[in-house]
């Protein structure tokens, strides 16, 4: 079964990822998505992380290519979204540009990397340690409870840093979880972790991410989940969804209903529930 809706796709602009949105629109037309939301890596103010994201002066032609894609699949309904870090002085920049000015249709949170000792490091492989844990759990809290995202990425990268499930990141798993089931801000299941390496476990490979554990923790504090695919290539906007969907019915997360987002209701905050039907 493919996803009916999938939230979370790139294009060329981020610079490691491939095609552009009419290429990932006709890809999830013709396996019949019914929402194709594309949200490339958002361009920074000041230019930092230049590396794995647009430049500022892409995003007309960032938006002109969503339109397109919109234009070309006029059965499916594609959005304009970004996926963003939490900055505190480009707060402003998110909300009044991108949401208001703008008009984006959604912003997604995310932490690709995390502030600890003065620099930042990857959250995808260097939290190793306790005091990393706690400040990627403690960024993802304040990105949760910013108000400016209608759901947080990948909160279960940290299965990169450690083969296997410990105290540590049961702490930072239940941080996370508590802060999204009270602000009622859903969490990503992220299908892209099963097209990368694996990492050695003592119950043998597995995804870094997506990491079961991380959704048995949120399962028990009832968190909202949105399964996505993060396509980085066209031939990926539907990949991965039978696995998702199979973690979410075996432990009985409930998906959010992100229907708002569709109607152009919403910009951003906390999407109602709906029980799954898969």
């Amino acid at each position: 079964m493919p996803f009916s809706a999938n939230y979370h796709a790139h294009t060329w602009r981020c610079q490691h990822a491939e095609g552009d949105a009419v290429d990932y629109a006709r890809v999830a037309a013709a396996g019949g998505c019914r929402v194709l939301g594309i949200s490339d890596h958002v361009p920074m103010p000041d230019g930092r992380w230049a590396e794995f994201r647009m430049r500022m002066d892409q995003l007309d032609g960032y938006e002109a290519a969503v339109a397109a894609a919109q234009a070309a699949e006029p059965g499916l309904q594609v959005l304009l979204g970004m996926e963003c870090e939490l900055v505190p002085e480009f707060t402003g920049f998110y909300r009044d540009e991108l949401l208001g000015r703008r008009g984006y249709d959604y912003l997604i949170g995310a932490c690709h990397g995390t502030y600890l000792d003065g620099r930042w490091i990857s959250s995808f492989e260097r939290l190793g340690t306790p005091r990393a844990l706690r400040a990627y759990a403690d960024y993802a809290v304040r990105t949760l409870a910013s108000g400016l995202f209608a759901f947080f990425a990948h909160p279960d990268i940290i299965g990169g840093s450690h083969a296997d499930w410990n105290a540590d990141t049961a702490a930072c798993a239940a941080d996370i979880c508590a802060a999204s089931a009270a602000l009622r801000v859903p969490l990503e299941m992220n299908s892209y972790g099963f097209r990368k390496p694996f990492i050695d476990g003592a119950a043998g490979p597995r995804a870094t991410y997506p990491w079961k554990p991380f959704w048995e923790v949120a399962a028990a504090h009832r968190v909202q989940v949105v399964l996505n695919s993060d396509a980085h290539r066209p031939q990926d906007v539907l990949a991965g969804y039978d696995e998702l969907a199979a973690w979410r019915d075996e432990l009985g997360l409930v998906e959010a209903d992100l229907s708002a987002l569709e109607r152009g209701v919403r910009k951003s905050g906390s999407p109602e529930v709906r029980k799954s039907t898969a």
